[in-house]
């Protein structure tokens, strides 16, 4: 069964996500929460992006329905140009196979896997076979060459970040979405994963879309776009970490204000 297209004239051919007046409301009556109030964003191609801002924003609310994880309450949803709405699970499993990558702050590896098995556990799933030359060409970028017959025992947190860096990007998704990537890591081997990502996007012409709380995270990035109670509120293009954190000092004075 072929998948829905999106096909409005406010789409952007460069978009590699996109959503358009999403909302997403957990529960009812007075346990009613608004996530998400009629977001529009469209994330290009090739380039790296930071959503942040503060907790309760709904920035990985927007993260997870844009990747396929959560479903929409109203609005319109695509990866490329491939519409999310109306998907069925087995739909979505697909697109979420063939089209995106995923990079936790958790890790996600398996136990008793390699560090090799574990990157190519996606392809595996999904029958497909990893092409020798660029799979040669990210375990060289995340340097892991040595450590590819490793468990994530037997790795640091930085290295088991690394293959899950490995295992988003072998498979050559559309878009990699990163939470929080640097979360579990000290600051050494956080700017290791960043440099990475970078690197990827940079180098490869990766999209990556990245959830984070770190304007030193959010300043490798090409375009930071800020949240505030489920709405875009502001945005940055060629970010420095003291011109984030001068942008999230002043949606701190705005809410605050707001507040009162």
């Amino acid at each position: 069964m072929t998948s829905p297209v999106i096909d409005t004239p406010a789409a952007g051919a460069g978009a590699a996500a996109r959503a358009a007046d999403l909302w997403k409301v957990y529960g009812s009556g007075e346990a009613q929460v608004i996530a998400l109030r009629g977001v529009s964003v469209e994330l290009e191609r090739g380039r790296f992006t930071a959503i942040m801002g503060p907790s309760g924003s709904g920035k990985s609310t927007l993260m997870h329905c844009m990747a396929g994880l959560d479903s929409a309450t109203r609005g319109q949803l695509a990866i490329g140009d491939t519409a999310l709405n109306g998907l069925g699970d087995a739909g979505l499993t697909r697109l979420r196979r063939e089209k995106v990558g995923f990079i936790f702050q958790q890790f996600n590896l398996l136990p008793t896997l390699t560090a090799e098995e574990n990157i190519l556990l996606p392809l595996a799933i999904a029958g497909r076979k990893a092409d020798p030359q660029w799979f040669q060409t990210v375990i060289d970028t995340v340097g892991l060459g040595d450590r590819l017959g490793h468990r994530p025992n037997q790795l640091s947190g930085g290295q088991q970040q690394r293959v899950a860096c490995a295992r988003a990007l072998v498979a050559r998704p559309e878009v990699i979405f990163a939470d929080e990537p640097t979360g579990n890591l000290d600051s050494r081997s956080g700017a290791e994963i960043l440099g990475f990502l970078r690197r990827s996007v940079t180098e490869h012409g990766q999209t990556i879309v990245m959830v984070t709380h770190d304007a030193n995270a959010a300043s490798y990035a090409d375009r930071v776009i800020f949240l505030a109670d489920g709405q875009i509120v502001d945005e940055l293009t060629e970010p420095t970490a003291d011109a984030v954190l001068d942008r999230i000092k002043r949606l701190d004075v705005v809410a605050t204000g707001a507040s009162e």
